[in-house]
């Protein structure tokens, strides 16, 4: 979860990569453009909309380089983990909407504040790993962008626990606008990515990119992310210039099976 400080706000552009990987450069894949237009057609229609997909595919660096580009001073993030109640959300709306004073204890007045706050201005709220969620977390939301006073586009970004949830209830699905399906990067997608992504990889072999991919990256950003980590640890540990085999193995020994 981001620090208190910056919770509701989205991140920083250099949080986007894991483990905050120095270099590492945003892809204009046919996945990333897909999101922005998504995003921008669920924003003109304030609706509601499901990002979804394995971990690592790249779901939150995607929403968040999009809303940076479409609605960046109006964008409220939550990140709710461990299976969020109603009164969870309730919570973390409060804090990421910055709403003065101490939450109320009842719930019914503390859903006429939120519905009063999101009333005053139109705004975009992100439920990131929305995976956690079960119905009754997923119903809350639908209630508050139902209710006709509120003015609000809302995006849930996570893995296919949400899809499933939402599936199985047609009160639920009938009011997602957009559905998007992230997927791990094919061996097309990984050689045009990879050499962009970061320095490193832009004159390694063809080949050996795929081998890396093929045994431990598994067409994931974050593996990829992690992989690259490790790559320039040992250049500097080792004193290389360039990627090769040798160094390529001594990465397999810190990360075992991926």
């Amino acid at each position: 979860m981001i620090a208190d400080l910056d919770y509701g706000l989205l991140p920083d552009e250099s949080e986007d990569h894991f483990l905050g990987l120095e270099q590492a450069q945003l892809v204009g894949t046919d996945t990333l453009l897909t999101t922005r237009d998504n995003i921008e057609a669920v924003i003109e229609a304030k609706a509601m909309m499901c990002v979804y997909g394995p971990a690592g595919s790249g779901k939150t660096m995607s929403v968040n380089s999009a809303l940076r580009h479409l609605a960046p001073d109006i964008t409220h993030r939550l990140e709710l983990r461990a299976g969020p109640t109603p009164r969870d959300i309730r919570h973390g709306l409060f804090q990421a909407l910055g709403l003065p004073g101490e939450p109320p204890t009842r719930p019914i007045e503390f859903d006429t504040l939120l519905k009063e706050a999101l009333a005053e201005e139109f705004r975009v709220l992100v439920c990131d790993e929305a995976q956690w969620m079960k119905k009754t977390g997923f119903e809350f939301w639908r209630h508050l962008w139902d209710d006709k006073r509120t003015n609000i586009a809302v995006i849930f970004a996570g893995g296919d626990g949400c899809y499933k949830v939402l599936r199985r209830e047609p009160m639920l699905a009938s009011r997602i606008f957009i559905w998007q399906e992230f997927t791990r990067m094919s061996k097309d997608e990984v050689r045009a990515t990879i050499p962009a992504f970061h320095p490193v990889w832009a004159d390694v072999d063809t080949a050996l990119i795929d081998a890396i991919d093929k045994q431990a990256a598994h067409g994931s950003f974050r593996n990829w992310a992690n992989i690259t980590t490790h790559i320039l640890s040992g250049m500097k540990k080792l004193n290389l210039k360039q990627v090769d085999e040798d160094l390529v193995r001594w990465v397999y020994s810190k990360i075992g099976g991926m």
